[in-house]
């Protein structure tokens, strides 16, 4: 089991940055892939970044390469989602992913199996 708190979201403008960090907790939290998922109104879940149990390994969307930079603190069971040059059509809710027994999380949402609850995220122009 593992269980995911999501904290960092908020209004920036254009442009402007945001941190956001994800604390798992559970027994296979420190061994399990992690990443990050978006969910705009009206619009399905989409992949945004991926980070392997191990953290030597990266994913990210093409929308959001070169802007956003995903890490993992395994001491501190945290991962973190940093967004720099943030753009209006970043805005949506932010959900943290963890999936156990596998290098790195699904690209379909639908085969992760762990979540936390979302944080909003709002660039305005």
């Amino acid at each position: 089991q593992v269980q995911l708190v999501e904290s960092g979201g908020g209004l920036v403008q254009a442009g402007g940055s945001l941190r956001l960090s994800c604390a798992a907790s559970g027994r296979s939290s420190s061994s399990s892939a992690m990443g990050w998922f978006r969910q705009a109104p009206g619009k399905e879940r989409e992949f945004v970044a991926a980070i392997s149990w191990s953290g030597d390994a990266t994913y990210y969307a093409d929308s959001v390469k070169g802007r956003f930079t995903i890490s993992r603190d395994n001491a501190k069971n945290t991962v973190y989602l940093q967004m720099n040059s943030l753009k209006p059509e970043d805005t949506a809710i932010y959900y943290c992913a963890a999936r156990t027994g596998y290098y790195r999380i699904s690209y379909d949402p639908r085969q992760n199996g762990y979540w936390g609850q979302g944080t909003q995220v709002t660039v305005s122009s």
